[in-house]
């Protein structure tokens, strides 16, 4: 994509002192209820109000949004406090009934994302617009599909870009709702440092405990602002409950996150390190799950070798996986010796729990 600069354009144009900040509801469902939670966050470093008209629900019969009637809700959020507006699109006609009814932001979902004929209908619709228009990660860890989307955008004369990570599906369930894989993300960011990137820690999360964290590290690692859904009753929401926040909580977390200035030299230092190193915190962290799961496959090896009296240690095996992790471990600029060290701890780690259910009577 050439001319990225033009994309960071409609960020500054905020003029903050702080990551821009979209708040709001999962799912506009009464006016009072869009309504009450805007004048709860009028006055906080929430900038954009957002609110779901249209939801794409996994199975139907469940609520799919209360559809154009909302829209008349967010324009009297933006009479009543001056936040400006935002809502997601997944047609061409719900981006013409979001831009006739002066929406500022549009947000594209997960689930349209990893369409390749959805975005491009999608980027004929909105071609030429001056909205800011926001692209979620597609639902699966593809980072050519999610960047193939914003390229379609971008030949569409559309400027005002920008992404939002809000993780990945997976199958094995973890304590997130979408997996995080900050290395996507962290790779984005480096190929593209002017392409502005949200997060959404809400469905990262899925739960309201775990948001402030997944905040914080999305700003360690200069992420350009947060997405989070705030409910004035969220037990009681229409949709993702467990995910959204009441609007003081929202305003708590806020207070409460880490945020790196840029102002000097020396700051500037402290900031890059910052992000390096957290960085290297996700890079451990993807380090330990992998670990977990592969004890937890060792564990079920030693429960078969038990059951077929077979000896813990496979020699053969073993010296055909060290001679391997060696050869690819040399293509990743690690040192034999290290590969040798690393390896032969994690194959003891493996006997010893062999060894255990082996033993166990």
């Amino acid at each position: 994509m050439e001319n990225k600069k033009n994309m960071r354009t409609w960020l500054n144009d905020f003029e903050l002192s702080h990551p821009l900040v979209i708040g709001g509801p999962c799912s506009a469902e009464t006016e009072e209820q869009v309504l009450k939670i805007a004048n709860q966050l009028k006055d906080s470093d929430v900038s954009v109000y957002r609110a779901g008209i249209w939801k794409p629900r996994t199975r139907p019969g469940m609520f799919e949004g209360v559809g154009a009637i909302g829209l008349n809700w967010l324009k009297k959020v933006k009479e009543q406090t001056g936040l400006l507006t935002a809502t997601e699109v997944a047609n061409k006609d719900h981006v013409k009934l979001a831009i006739e009814n002066d929406i500022d932001i549009l947000w594209i979902g997960a689930r349209s994302t990893v369409s390749p004929f959805i975005m491009q209908e999608l980027a004929d619709a909105l071609a030429g617009t001056e909205k800011i228009i926001l692209v979620k990660n597609p639902v699966n860890p593809d980072l050519a599909l999610w960047l193939g989307g914003v390229e379609r955008l971008h030949s569409a004369k559309i400027r005002k870009l920008g992404l939002i990570h809000r993780g990945f599906s997976t199958y094995e369930k973890t304590k997130y709702r979408n997996n995080p894989e900050w290395q996507i993300a962290i790779e984005v960011k480096n190929r593209f440092p002017d392409l502005p990137m949200i997060c959404d820690p809400s469905h990262i999360s899925g739960r309201r405990d775990l948001i402030f964290d997944i905040s914080q590290t999305a700003l360690d690692l200069n992420f350009d602002g947060l997405m989070i859904e705030s409910h004035w009753d969220p037990d009681n929401a229409w949709s993702d409950a467990k995910q959204q926040v009441t609007p003081s909580r929202l305003i708590e977390i806020m207070r409460d996150l880490k945020v790196r200035n840029k102002t000097t030299e020396e700051e500037a230092y402290k900031n890059k390190l910052g992000s390096l190193r957290a960085q290297i915190d996700v890079a451990d962290q993807t380090l330990l799950d992998a670990l977990g799961k592969r004890m937890k496959i060792a564990k079920e090896i030693g429960l078969l070798k038990k059951d077929n009296n077979v000896a813990v240690l496979q020699n053969k095996r073993w010296n055909e996986i060290l001679g391997k992790m060696i050869l690819d471990g040399q293509e990743r600029e690690l040192s034999e010796e290290f590969i040798l060290r690393v390896f032969k701890a994690i194959h003891q780690e493996s006997i010893n729990k062999q060894d255990k259910i082996l033993n166990k009577n």
